[in-house]
């Protein structure tokens, strides 16, 4: 089965911390992504959630060594803030057809077995 996972930005917050890079105080952005899986049969949103501190003005990621206390502090609030999509799966149409197709061969072996039953007598 081919999955294709992909990451579906949340929420985007500007902060107003200076950059650990360039020292701008106008740059800095932490995006929260979560992560969408989309199959034939189905899409999905999990509960993996990934977070990224990306300064504009230098146009470099700042990770989370390069943090100071300012930006932590602000980042810890903003993850508390932060209500992720629920998680959820949708079937897509080849689903619904296999699920159709597979209670149609049940109730085909269910009523084989009731007509052999009722030929043969059993008790």
């Amino acid at each position: 089965m081919n999955k294709q996972y992909k990451h579906i930005t949340v929420k985007e917050v500007l902060l107003k911390n200076n950059c650990p890079e360039c020292y701008s105080n106008d740059g800095l952005q932490l995006t929260f992504k979560q992560r969408f899986i989309e199959t034939i049969f189905y899409k999905s949103i999990t509960n993996d959630i990934k977070h990224i501190l990306l300064c504009k003005t230098c146009d470099s990621i700042i990770y989370p060594v390069q943090w100071d206390e300012h930006i932590e502090r602000v980042f810890e609030y903003q993850k508390r803030a932060f209500v992720p999509k629920k998680a959820s799966r949708q079937f897509k149409k080849p689903a619904y057809l296999i699920f159709a197709l597979l209670g149609i061969a049940i109730v085909a072996v269910i009523v084989t077995l009731l007509i052999y039953k009722k030929i043969i007598n059993l008790p």
